[in-house]
C-alpha cells in the first residue's frame, strides 16, 4: 500500500476515495473500505483512504486513540487498500474553512466518495456530505454501522476498553484488540519472583484495558507465544505510572529492543493490591493457570 501525507503528492489520476478518522478499523469502517473497494473496481481506478492522524477526537476532545498510525496503516493494507493519505491533524488543519479541504478532496479527482452519513468536516464541522457532491459525481453515504442493535463507534470500543472488556471491543473491532511496541528495561521485579516479564512502551494516549488478560504475542520475525499481560499502576509495589508487562508462557531469552504485537484475547481479573510478593506471586499462579485454559484452543 503507497502512503502519503498530502493528496499533491500522488499522481495526478481519478480514485474513489473514503474519508474519516479510521480510529481503530472497527467493522463500521471495514463497511467503508469494502464499498470504497467496490467501486474502485467498478471504476478500475485505485482506492484512497484519506485519514488524519492523530484521528479528530483525540485532538478535539482530548480521548485515547486506538491505533498507532503505523497500526492503522498496517490494518488498512491488511484490508486492501490501494493507497493512503494520512494529513497531520493539527489545531491550524482543524480550523480551515471547509472550502480548503474540499480543495484537498478535489486535487485527488475521485470518481466516488465514500463517507459515513454523520460526517462533518472543516471549522467548526460546517462542511457535510452535501458539500461533497460538488466534488465528486457519486457520493456514498453509509449509515452507522450495527452489530446486535448496538452502534459501532470508536467511542463504545473506548468504553468498553476502558471496563477491561477486551471481548466486547473485539466483537465490534472484528478481531482481537492489540497493542504494539518495544521492549523496554524495567525494575525486573517479576524476575525475582519467578514471573519474567517484558514491558513494553507504547505511545502515551494508547487506549489499553487495566486489569490482567491471557494474550498471544507476536515477535518481529513470525514468533507467536502464549502468555498473560498485566496492564496497571502496580499497586502491591506502590508504583505510579501505567504499565504494560507481558509473561511469556515457556520462553527463555532476551526480547529487549524487540517489537511485540500483543493481542488481547480474554479478561482474568482486575488489577489489585496484595499483602505482599508472596501473595502476587501465588495470584500470578492461578492467573498462568487461567491465561492457559482460556487461551488452550487459541494456535
Amino acid at each position: 500500500m503507497k502512503t502519503y501525507v498530502s493528496p499533491a503528492q500522488r499522481p495526478d489520476t481519478e480514485t474513489v476515495v473514503a474519508v474519516g478518522s479510521f480510529d481503530g478499523v472497527h467493522l463500521g469502517h471495514q463497511a467503508l473500505i469494502a464499498q470504497l473497494k467496490a467501486k474502485a473496481r467498478e471504476h478500475r481506478v485505485p482506492s484512497v483512504v484519506y485519514t488524519f492522524d492523530p484521528p479528530t477526537r483525540v485532538l478535539t476532545q482530548g480521548v485515547e486513540f486506538l491505533s498507532t498510525l503505523p497500526e492503522k496503516l498496517d490494518l488498512l493494507a491488511r484490508y486492501g487498500v490501494d493507497e493512503t493519505i494520512a494529513m497531520s491533524f493539527t489545531p491550524e488543519f482543524a480550523a480551515r474553512p471547509k472550502e480548503a479541504f474540499l480543495d484537498d478532496l478535489r486535487t485527488l479527482r475521485p470518481r466516488t466518495l465514500v463517507v459515513g452519513e454523520d460526517f462533518h468536516f472543516g471549522r467548526g464541522r460546517a462542511g457535510g456530505v452535501e458539500d461533497l457532491r460538488g466534488v465528486a459525481g457519486e457520493v456514498v453515504a453509509l449509515p452507522m454501522h450495527q452489530l446486535g442493535g448496538e452502534d459501532i463507534k470508536s467511542t463504545r470500543i473506548r468504553e468498553l476498553l476502558a471496563a477491561g472488556d477486551v471481548d466486547g471491543a473485539g466483537r465490534l473491532l472484528g478481531r482481537h484488540y492489540d497493542a504494539q511496541g518495544v521492549v523496554i528495561h524495567g525494575d525486573q521485579l517479576g524476575r525475582t519472583i519467578g514471573w519474567p516479564t517484558a514491558n513494553i512502551g507504547v505511545p502515551d494516549g494508547k487506549a489499553l484495558p487495566l486489569g490482567v488478560f491471557a494474550v498471544v504475542a507476536l515477535g518481529d520475525r513470525g514468533e507467536r507465544w502464549h502468555g498473560m499481560a498485566n496492564v496497571g499502576f502496580r499497586p502491591t509495589v506502590n508504583g505510579k505510572t501505567r504499565r504494560f508487562e507481558v509473561h511469556l508462557f515457556d520462553f527463555e531469552g532476551n526480547l529487549y529492543g524487540k517489537e511485540l504485537q500483543v493481542k488481547f484475547f480474554s479478561h482474568l481479573r482486575g488489577e489489585q493490591k496484595f499483602g505482599g510478593l508472596d501473595e502476587l506471586k501465588a495470584q500470578l499462579g492461578r492467573d498462568a493457570q487461567g491465561a492457559r485454559e482460556a487461551l488452550r484452543d487459541v494456535r
